[in-house]
């Protein structure tokens, strides 16, 4: 089951469920009923604008985003759908930080879900740096089915890795 590197975490059952759609040419069948088309978040404008009514509505208080693009340089490969940077600089007599998220090029032609989940996922680090039980418990407060879509973002990897064709273009 090497085909099936983005689901390693995942029990026995579940890969075996997933093979077999992959045996039946099922898989992209699965994906497009669950998610029909992809978002129209195609600038860095529009993504930026995106990320900061997520930051607003659920991250108040936290330090401000001051970019967000998407990043041809990004490889899936690498394990890395999207990245948060924070650059501290001394300014005056104080530490200054600057948030940076980027997000995989790829991801401009998926479901809005997926580009959500992404999104909340960087957003969370900006409070939580590590992948511990604080980040995921808010991860999911900025979106309840964050695992579900995550669940479905590494099965449509799983699906470019097998068939290599995208679904929503």
């Amino acid at each position: 089951m090497s085909s099936l590197k983005y689901l390693s975490a995942y029990s026995e059952q579940t890969q075996q469920q997933v093979s077999q759609l992959i045996a039946q040419n099922k898989l992209g069948e699965v994906l497009l009923k669950r998610y029909s088309k992809p978002h129209d978040l195609r600038t860095d404008r529009a993504l930026y604008q995106y990320v900061q009514e997520l930051k607003t509505e659920y991250l108040r208080n936290a330090e401000p985003i001051n970019k967000v693009e998407y990043d041809s340089k990004i490889h899936v490969i690498n394990h890395a759908l999207g990245l948060h940077t924070s650059i501290s600089r001394v300014q005056g007599g104080k530490l200054k930080a600057k948030h940076e998220i980027r997000v995989a090029t790829m991801f401009k032609e998926v479901p809005l879900e997926f580009l959500r989940m992404i999104a909340v996922h960087e957003l969370a680090h900006v409070k939580e740096k590590q992948h511990d039980k604080a980040f995921y418990k808010l991860c999911t407060y900025m979106e309840p089915n964050y695992h579900q879509y995550e669940f479905d973002l590494r099965l449509y990897l799983t699906q470019l890795d097998t068939e290599g064709r995208k679904l929503w273009t």
